[in-house]
């Protein structure tokens, strides 16, 4: 599996403090698109500081249908207004910022993977 560099895209107006199923404070971070293997990717990332092991409320059972509602009702449209066509899209919450690719032993990341189908998100398993 290879990861391409990657396309960064400016935070949308539209996005601000988001509201999720849990209820918890969730912002939009960045998106990133990029191919792995044969595959176009884009990755929806938001910040989520309830997540976090240490001081976080949120467990993963309670953040992983905000990730379902995150594809749906964020990324999907987001798609849709840029006109980009993927295959997959990934959406993770960090309970605090981290570059993509870097690591940081103490940050949090709950991550989900969906395909796009039918204008559908259908979770991967991955």
């Amino acid at each position: 599996m290879s990861l391409m560099p990657a396309i960064v895209f400016a935070a949308a107006s539209w996005l601000p403090v988001l509201d999720v199923p849990s209820g918890q404070p969730v912002e939009f971070y960045e998106v990133l698109t990029d191919t792995v293997g044969d595959e176009k990717w884009a990755r929806f990332r938001f910040l989520a500081p309830e997540i976090g092991r240490d001081a976080g409320t949120v467990d993963f059972a309670q953040a992983e249908q905000d990730l379902e509602h995150l594809c749906t009702e964020v990324a999907l449209p987001y798609l849709v207004e840029y006109e980009l066509e993927v295959d997959v899209v990934a959406v993770t919450l960090l309970d605090r910022p981290v570059a993509f690719g870097e690591t940081d032993p103490d940050a949090t990341q709950f991550i989900d993977v969906f395909r796009v189908s039918a204008g559908m998100c259908v979770w991967e398993g991955l």
